[in-house]
This record gives structure tokens, sequence and C-alpha cells, in this order.
């Protein structure tokens, strides 16, 4: 069966997360809806990550397997006419060898936190960044995002429901900006814990009011308790913007 790799985009919001869930419409779901309704047979997509409910992604990366060659426009443009109006995008559907799986054969995970510092309630960014009021300096969130580079011990920055075997994870990158109102929180790596990203992008927003030094971000960590951690930053900030191979 030939193997399709997705590149899709998504507004996260109506959904549940990436996963197929009873509760709610996820994204999964709405694709394999789509790859069914353009092959006439039930058909199952593997992602890269599981979003969660309101994270937003411009990168997610999908395999599914369909029964005969299709082309790869073909894929993309049944995809998405089968996937309206539903806030999804396949941005490309390349053929791939069977060996390739979206999950497994990533090596490196891309994701960004948005948030716009401005009293002024949010119009077009709504519910696609994080709002907060108070003043926040990005230079003290850069100095504590520091301290969390590297190989660590991330208990106090994982869900209390998170099923990972270890929170022993490696973060390549963790950098903070600021252009004009919108500060912006990258950070990259093999893979992250649930509600890490979420969790740590809370923790540099307090720093950024001064409630915090940069300090004591390195203390949190030590820590490795999950109390010792700043408030969960939400969903509507978070994209995944990229998945790397190979």
């Amino acid at each position: 069966m030939p193997r399709y790799k997705l590149t899709i985009e998504y507004d996260g919001g109506p959904f549940v997360g990436w996963q197929r869930q009873a509760n709610g419409p996820s994204v999964q779901g709405a694709i394999e809806e789509a790859a069914a309704a353009l092959t006439g047979s039930a058909v199952a997509a593997h992602g890269a990550g599981r979003t969660d409910a309101g994270v937003h992604a411009l990168g997610q990366v999908a395999h599914i397997d369909l029964e005969r060659d299709w082309p790869e426009d073909t894929v993309r443009d049944a995809l998405n006419h089968h996937l309206r109006p539903a806030p999804i995008a396949i941005l490309s559907a390349q053929t791939v060898d069977d060996g390739f799986h979206a999950r497994f054969s990533a090596t490196r995970r891309h994701y960004r936190y948005r948030i716009v510092n401005r009293r002024s309630p949010l119009t077009l960014a709504r519910g696609q960044a994080w709002l907060v009021a108070r003043p926040l300096d990005a230079a003290a969130m850069a100095a504590g995002a520091r301290h969390l580079i590297g190989h660590h011990d991330f208990t106090t920055f994982r869900s209390s429901e998170c099923q990972a075997a270890s929170p022993l994870k490696t973060l390549d990158a963790l950098t903070v900006s600021r252009d004009g109102e919108t500060v912006t929180i990258e950070t990259s790596a093999r893979s992250f814990l649930h509600n890490q990203v979420r969790s740590i992008a809370g923790t540099l927003k307090r720093v950024g009011e001064g409630a915090w030094q940069p300090d004591d971000v390195r203390h949190a960590l030590n820590a490795r308790d999950r109390t010792a951690c700043g408030p969960v930053a939400p969903p509507d900030g978070l994209y995944l913007t990229r998945v790397d191979y190979g």
C-alpha cells in the first residue's frame, strides 16, 4: 500500500486535540474521514505529535496508507476538498517508503508560544495567542529560559496526567524574543512531555512580570515537583511549527 506523508496546518480551537476521542471532534478524525471519502474505505492517520485541545499547528506531520497510488497533488487537493469547512489544510502530500512513520521517524519537534502583551483585548488574534496585560521583560524571560536548555528531569514541567515513562528530556533550544507587543517563545526537542511547553511558557511569563527572578526557574526545575511550576499557559498561544526527519 502506498504511504503518504502529510504536512498539515490547523486551528486547534474547534477540536478536542489531534487524537481521535469520543467526547468531540478531533483533527485526526477529520483527516481520516476525508481520506475515507476519497478512497471509499477506512484509513488510519498517524500523527507526529498529539497536540492538546485548542493547540494549533503550522507544520504537523501525519502519514496515511492508501490502497492505490494517487498523484501527490490529487491526494492533497482531494483531502482539502473533503475537509471543508473544518479549519484544517493539507499543505503537502508526499509519497514515502513504508519504513517512514510520522511519529517514530521524527528526530526533532519545534514549538512556538505566542503572547500578545497589551491591555487592550484581542480581536484578530483571539484564540490565537495568550493576552497578558502586565508589561513583560522579554530579556528576563530569556535569562530564565536558559536554565532549562539541555538534558534535565522535567518533573516540575510535566502534567500530572503525563504518560511518558521518564521525565528526562533534552531541550535543544529555548529562546524568548520580542517584536512590538508580541513575545515569542521558541523551543525544539526530539520529544516533549505532556503540557511541558505550556508549563514553561507560564513559568517564564511569571519571570517577565517580575514575580520571579530568572534564577527562580532553575530552582523550580531542580525541585522536581509539579507544585513548584508557574501557571500552565492556555492552549491558544501554542503552535507545533515543524517536525524534522532524517
